[in-house]
């Protein structure tokens, strides 16, 4: 109901407070679930206190029950147990506090725990976040390790001593929180965050010892699984024995089984890899070995071969081959020039036999006229006048003579 108030005309704290618990009491009853983080229970009273944290968020709200209630469960109520609630809601007038009273409580048994964690399974698997091809693989050696672990536990001890034992070197950040109870999941999403924003850590590890279903319930938490599936740095669960399986181990990168094999994943073996190193320098060493050893006997085999063996052999047996077609070529050119030779006798002789000297040879005369210019031959007595000088060749000169002008014919 509104109130018509004004500065001028405020309503006084107790008219709210009741108007308040007005609209409150009529209210019916709720069945509320949540996780009880502290009981109050003094002797002699008949109400005993408790606070009910919801598991999934920061909220939490008193609740008040008579101690005939409590006292009628088969098991104590303790500090981390989930309950079922049947209260109704109630107003605190004095003191303006609201407050749920408990009229009967059922705690929440491990077959309903398991149930549900099976249900949130199946929905998160639905949903991808434990698909294989988000898992990212660890770095081979990180720079430093983050480790989300209870405070001086023996996890925290398992996991640091290995792995210094195995590389001596190591770096750890350790942010330690609670594992268990009803702030545990809280505590360690937020130590995630605080290493997952930290660019040195390379990886990190949560870790816990081994422990019951209800004591393991904050490492199947939907936020804690959720928060992992959205870290960029790799995550290693490391929760329990081997047979404890909370839904962290699904959706972390790596699953160990123990804190012990977690270190394993993170950290290699120096004393392995110096063994490796030797192991692979002993290989690398005897295939060198092999690969000289192989070129030095194909290069032994070719140092043999008689064109290295007696260099001087080619140039002996190509000198010889030099010298056949040298003398094959002398041979060829006399050859041809013998040929050529011969060609020119006969050409020769063909045109001595045609030339006037040889028919001058043979006692001719070649008689021309001494006056003419064109030194014509003569070729009938008609063209020779008396007295003419005439000019007479024959085969050993020439001799000038006068025509007489007597008849030859």
């Amino acid at each position: 109901m509104a109130l018509d108030t004004s500065p001028e005309k405020p309503a006084p704290v107790r008219v709210v407070s009741q108007l308040i618990g007005q609209w409150i009491n009529r209210l019916g009853g709720v069945w509320v679930e949540g996780q009880v983080t502290q009981i109050s229970r003094r002797p002699g009273t008949q109400t005993a206190f408790l606070t009910l944290r919801d598991p999934a968020a920061e909220v939490s709200l008193q609740v008040t029950c008579p101690t005939r209630v409590l006292d009628a469960l088969e098991a104590p109520v303790t500090d981390g147990a989930r309950i079922v609630v049947h209260a109704k809601p109630s107003w605190y007038f004095t003191r303006g506090t609201l407050s749920l009273a408990a009229a009967e409580i059922r705690p929440v048994g491990l077959g309903e725990l398991l149930a549900r964690i099976e249900r949130l399974r199946k929905m998160l698997a639905a949903e991808g976040l434990f698909a294989p091809e988000l898992k990212r693989s660890l770095p081979f050696l990180p720079t430093v390790i983050g480790l989300v672990c209870g405070r001086d536990s023996k996890a925290e001890h398992d996991v640091l001593e290995n792995a210094r034992r195995r590389w001596p070197g190591v770096r750890f950040q350790v942010q330690t929180v609670a594992v268990q109870g009803p702030s545990a999941a809280g505590q360690v999403i937020e130590a995630l965050r605080v290493l997952d924003r930290d660019p040195e850590v390379d990886v990190v590890i949560i870790s816990r010892g081994g422990g019951s279903v209800e004591d393991l319930l904050p490492f199947s938490d939907e936020a804690l699984i959720r928060a992992v599936a959205a870290a960029q740095t790799p995550v290693v669960s490391a929760i329990g024995h081997e047979g404890d399986s909370p839904l962290l181990d699904l959706v972390a990168d790596v699953r160990a089984s123990t804190p012990t094999d977690a270190a394993k994943h993170v950290v290699p073996d120096v004393i392995e890899e110096l063994t490796r190193i030797r192991q692979a320098r002993t290989r690398i060493r005897s295939r060198l070995r092999q690969w000289i050893d192989r070129e030095q006997a194909g290069l032994d085999a070719t140092r043999s071969r008689p064109a290295l063996a007696d260099a001087a052999h080619s140039i002996r047996i190509r000198a010889d081959e030099l010298e056949l077609l040298r003398q094959r070529a002398r041979r060829t050119v006399h050859h041809l020039i013998d040929r050529a030779a011969v060609d020119v006798e006969h050409t020769r002789a063909r045109i001595r036999a045609l030339s006037p000297a040889a028919t001058l040879e043979r006692g001719y005369a070649v008689v021309q006229h001494v006056d003419a210019t064109d030194g014509a031959v003569i070729r009938d007595p008609a063209e020779v006048t008396t007295g003419e000088r005439l000019r007479v060749l024959v085969a050993g000169g020439e001799f000038a003579a006068v025509a007489d002008g007597s008849d030859t014919g």
